[in-house]
């Protein structure tokens, strides 16, 4: 009975471990922003976002510590540029993860993440992958 209290506690300190993604559509010239993302246990309804709008996914981490978000975004209005990329990973159980702040603009797509063992020196959006055309 004792370790299933110990399993219950522990149990109940890692379900409050979270991840949060934040997708922004930077982009110019009115271009809407397609965004698909799927984990190993969510596959998300497409959406597609204007100008100025975001997309958040709020979720809890597992108790592994192995939790990964791909998402795949698309530039309107022919959405012939796209990029495929993690867009969360925790790497540890320890990991209390972080809300990974990502920005679609013209020239590529920016990341800032807040918190969790992967955090930025400093408040500094930085660019990670280029559009595929």
């Amino acid at each position: 009975m004792k370790n299933l209290s110990i399993f219950l506690c522990v149990v109940c300190m890692i379900s409050h471990v979270y991840g949060d993604i934040r997708i922004a559509n930077e982009l110019k010239f009115k271009k809407k922003l397609w965004i698909s993302c799927f984990s190993g246990d969510d596959q998300m309804e497409p959406v597609i976002k204007n100008p100025g709008e975001r997309h958040r996914i709020n979720f809890n981490t597992n108790i592994w510590g192995t939790t990964r978000f791909m998402c795949t975004l698309r530039q309107g209005p022919n959405y012939r540029h796209t990029q495929s990329f993690t867009a969360f990973k925790q790497v540890s159980p320890s990991d209390n993860g972080a809300l990974w702040d990502w920005r679609a603009r013209e020239n590529g797509i920016y990341l800032k993440v807040w918190a969790g063992e992967h955090e930025q020196g400093g408040a500094y959006m930085h660019k990670v992958h280029d559009w595929i055309y």
